[in-house]
């Protein structure tokens, strides 16, 4: 009896093999639905002649539609190249050569004292205007100072016996008029004339050392410029040179350099050497300010490569300079074609 009624459950639940077939045709359908928006969408998307040239419609103040065309680029076989970035303001269409470089000054002086001393007043800092000939750093002068009074003394010895030698010569050509002295004292008295005078030219020779010595303790600027650099304090002593090490006494008292005197350094390629001569026309823009343009020209071309890098150093004088370029930034120099070289 339990048997009987389980095959009758499981007969209920048994599905029909009519209802198990599905309908054929919705599926086909949908395959072609999937056909057609893929082919829709290939030939919507393939590049054609016409898509090079687009309409944009704005509206100006008289809200009327105005028409603009603008051109897209042909696509054209071969290798894709990076295109050059150029600088606002700028035409790089005459540039035969582009590098990137530094600027720096033509000439960085650092002042040194002339013998070991001790700084003792320091009158500028860093960044501080200075002209010609300007009172910068003094030094102390007492040792120099004392060396000079002694000098003065022995000078002023030598120019007495010189008198003293004169005085005495003239006496005896006087007695030798008489017939009182020999013709020897004459000479005598004579030569001892001649010591006197070589005896106060050694001195005053001895007096202009130390007068020298003592203005060397007054260091001034030799050019108008800036201080770039501040490299010792008052009470520190410093030497004419080096003497090996680190951490020996400072052989640099001040940097300065003329802000208006300026130029770009840069190193070029081998294969770049053959587009660049002495005087050729040059671009200067400083990476810091891209919408800055300056002029220029090639001042110096190093006689020796560098072997390890396989580059020559090459510099470019700009010409009137102005606030907006600081040493050792960077900057690109356009090297210009089919101009005629700087005198």
């Amino acid at each position: 009896m339990l048997l009987e009624m389980n095959s009758e459950k499981l007969k209920e639940l048994q599905i029909d093999p009519s209802e198990k077939r599905r309908p054929k045709r919705p599926l086909w359908l949908i395959f072609l639905l999937v056909i057609s928006v893929t082919g829709a969408a290939v030939y919507f998307a393939w590049p054609r002649a016409s898509d090079a040239h687009r309409l944009v419609n704005t509206q100006n103040s008289g809200n009327s539609n105005v028409t603009v065309a603008s051109t897209a680029p042909t696509p054209t076989a071969g290798p894709a190249t990076a295109p050059t970035a150029a600088s606002p303001g700028t035409n790089n269409a005459d540039a035969v050569l582009t590098v990137s470089g530094y600027i720096i000054n033509r000439e960085r002086i650092e002042l040194s004292p002339r013998f070991m001393g001790t700084v003792t007043w320091i009158g500028v800092k860093k960044g501080d205007p200075v002209t010609n000939g300007q009172v910068v750093v003094l030094l102390d002068d007492a040792e120099y100072k004392a060396k000079l009074h002694e000098v003065e003394g022995r000078l002023a010895t030598a120019k007495a016996n010189v008198d003293k030698a004169k005085l005495d010569y003239d006496r005896i050509i006087q007695l030798n008029k008489t017939q009182i002295e020999s013709k020897k004292t004459e000479d005598d008295a004579r030569i001892q004339v001649e010591l006197a005078a070589a005896a106060l030219k050694e001195v005053q020779g001895t007096y202009e050392v130390a007068k020298t010595y003592l203005e060397w303790t007054i260091i001034r600027s030799p050019i108008n410029g800036v201080v770039l650099e501040k490299l010792v304090q008052p009470n520190e002593l410093v030497v004419p040179q080096s003497f090996g090490g680190s951490g020996g006494p400072s052989t640099a008292l001040i940097a300065v350099a003329d802000p208006k005197d300026l130029q770009v350094e840069v190193d070029l390629n081998e294969s770049d050497l053959s587009k660049v001569y002495m005087g050729q026309k040059c671009r200067v823009n400083p990476e810091a300010y891209p919408d800055k343009s300056y002029e220029g020209y090639v001042a110096e071309i190093a006689p020796e490569a560098n072997r390890q890098k396989g580059t020559l150093q090459v510099r470019v004088q700009i010409r009137n300079p102005d606030r907006f370029l600081t040493p050792q930034l960077s900057a690109k120099v356009e090297f210009l074609g089919k101009q005629q070289a700087v005198q």
